[in-house]
């Protein structure tokens, strides 16, 4: 098993505190971003100098910037960049505030492209590296309620994709993870709902709330699980493009990627037919 220094933002809870656990178990070298040093005292306490901590918040950009290249600074080398720090806002379109708009697509989005941003001199310079985006079942399929969600999903997938295209010559890849529902704090601790509005009392709206104010049906998919997979996937070559983690993910994938198949190939037709003749 390879010894590796891993840079993950968003460390103290979630699938980013298992995959920490996880790799400071077996040896590997972890810095780990966070909002208070108190959230992984425990860690910090345990593992010493193996655990290297910066306060990050990736909507700050120059932050982004900074803290990167001082870890690639203090350490030398980083082999694998993980994006994992985000959050879930969930509800009716119509119902958030320009703020709540603007702070998931800062963090979910605009903070992952940061960071991908910040790491890429520093990969190409050490001749190769991996990055694993954390993306969700919520990048390729849609769910009622979860529009902006999806916004800061599909995009970054959007740009890990052509990401990959970019950078390859360099011996970087990326990975984009794919979890359905996982039973840590994201559903029931950290997401947030918008206003709720009367109008939408008769539509799955309702249910979106509900079920998030109940916190009464539980995930199906083991964190842990799903994250001895990701860092499998690092000993992967070449790298996975995606990692679908959990059945509900896959089957919801599935049956999304399945209709919007067919649905393209209803239209090919219609699509030839807009092009000049041939030889024009």
């Amino acid at each position: 098993m390879t010894e590796r220094t891993w840079f993950i933002t968003g460390i103290s809870s979630g699938f980013g505190r298992h995959m920490t656990e996880q790799l400071l178990a077996r040896g590997d070298r972890v810095v780990g971003t966070v909002r208070q040093h108190a959230a992984v005292a425990d860690l910090k306490s345990k593992h010493g100098d193996r655990l290297s901590l910066h306060l990050l918040d990736v909507t700050d950009g120059d932050a982004v910037r900074r803290v990167v290249t001082q870890a690639f600074a203090d350490l030398g080398r980083i082999d694998v960049i993980v994006n994992n720090a985000g959050y879930g806002l969930f509800g009716a379109a119509e119902s958030f505030t320009d703020e709540q708009v603007e702070r998931q697509l800062d963090t979910n989005l605009l903070g992952s492209i940061q960071v991908a941003r910040a790491a890429l001199p520093h990969l190409r310079a050490q001749g190769g590296g991996r990055i694993l985006q954390l993306s969700s079942v919520g990048g390729q399929a849609a769910f009622p309620g979860g529009s902006l969600y999806h916004a800061t999903k599909w995009g970054i997938e959007g740009f890990i994709e052509g990401l990959n295209l970019e950078v390859a010559a360099f011996g970087i890849a990326a990975t984009l993870v794919e979890p359905g529902g996982a039973r840590t704090e994201f559903r029931y601790g950290g997401s947030q709902l918008g206003a709720w509005l009367e109008a939408y009392a008769s539509t799955p709206i309702a249910q979106v709330h509900r079920m998030i104010e109940e916190a009464t049906v539980q995930p199906q998919g083991d964190p842990a699980q799903m994250v001895r997979l990701m860092i499998d996937s690092v000993d992967q070559t070449p790298a996975p493009k995606r990692l679908a983690l959990g059945s509900d993910a896959y089957s919801a994938m599935h049956r999304a990627l399945t209709a919007r198949l067919a649905e393209l190939e209803s239209q090919k037709e219609t699509a030839f037919s807009t092009d000049f003749p041939a030889g024009n």
